[in-house]
């Protein structure tokens, strides 16, 4: 193995105390912190999410406001509770677990949203400030935590060629949006490809920095990629190992086989996950800090 490890535990750590002395400074002027959680139904790994998220807010000094509302709830019942926390001056940030049960509407409930305490960053208007402004007071915290990979672990963006791998909504089209921002941390030439591109290869072998976003298990091989590339692998899939008869989690990314040939990459787990976490509580302490202003 040649490639250099990127620690996406420690740089999330670090961000964290960042985000920390954020809360405390508001604190002390007098400007307490709260992120609302709401939760439809009772989907296993929907509560195990929840719980780190609510774990976290209270290792962070974030007071956590977890919503739990029944697998039955309406679109009109779960936008009421919206609604309520949209006209609380409490609450800086507001996002839903998602997926939410099926006949919940996902869009609607996502739009209704405040724009200025929707941290997940998923509503239009906020993907718009996004994709015109790097200044945004909110940004995608999957795609932000991967910038911020990049840019602390010290791999150039400015004019390099980065490719993405994936085009969802979530990760794939902000993360290109963010990566071509005449900006720290990005600034470079953006290439994405996807499901419908023939010949991916031809493109991610082309790749200063390959960014792999796809959901499909070690999807990239070592002979995709080009020799000293950074390699982001942001999926995160479970599959059944024979040799050791159970189950383990996996990247997009074939790890053994990349790491041979990538001058830097993430490993899974441990490289991208933590930051996803680290920068929604960052999202929630830039809520705090803009209404703070906002109000003085």
């Amino acid at each position: 193995m040649s490639a250099k490890i990127i620690d996406g535990k420690a740089i999330a750590a670090q961000i964290n105390e960042e985000t920390k002395a954020i809360i405390s400074s508001l604190k002390a002027e007098g400007k307490e912190t709260a992120l609302a959680v709401i939760l439809v139904g009772d989907d296993p790994a929907s509560q195990v999410y929840v719980r780190n998220k609510v774990r976290t807010c209270e290792e962070l000094g974030i007071r956590s406001i977890h919503k739990v509302m029944p697998a039955t709830a309406t679109t009109e019942e779960v936008l009421a509770v919206i609604d309520e926390l949209n006209n609380d001056p409490a609450v800086d940030g507001i996002l839903v677990q998602s997926p939410p049960p099926p006949q919940v509407d996902e869009a609607k409930v996502i739009e209704a949203i405040s724009p200025d305490k929707d941290v997940d960053c998923f509503s239009e208007r906020n993907v718009g400030r996004v994709l015109i402004s790097n200044n945004a007071v909110l940004k995608p915290w999957t795609p932000w935590g991967v910038i911020e990979l990049l840019k602390r672990s010290g791999v150039e963006t400015k004019g390099k060629h980065a490719v993405v791998i994936g085009r969802s909504n979530i990760v794939g089209k902000p993360l290109a949006a963010m990566l071509m921002q005449k900006a720290e941390g990005a600034n470079a030439t953006v290439t994405v490809v996807h499901s419908g591109t023939k010949d991916i290869e031809n493109f991610t072998r082309s790749a200063d920095i390959l960014i792999a976003a796809i959901g499909k298990p070690e999807f990239v091989k070592g002979n995709m990629i080009k020799a000293g590339a950074a390699v982001i692998d942001v999926g995160i899939n479970r599959i059944f190992d024979e040799k050791l008869n159970k189950n383990r989690l996996v990247g997009d990314v074939d790890f053994a086989a990349a790491a041979e040939v990538a001058g830097a990459i993430t490993p899974v787990p441990g490289g991208v996950g933590p930051m996803t976490i680290a920068m929604l509580m960052r999202n929630a302490a830039s809520a705090s800090a803009y209404f703070h202003k906002k109000n003085k």
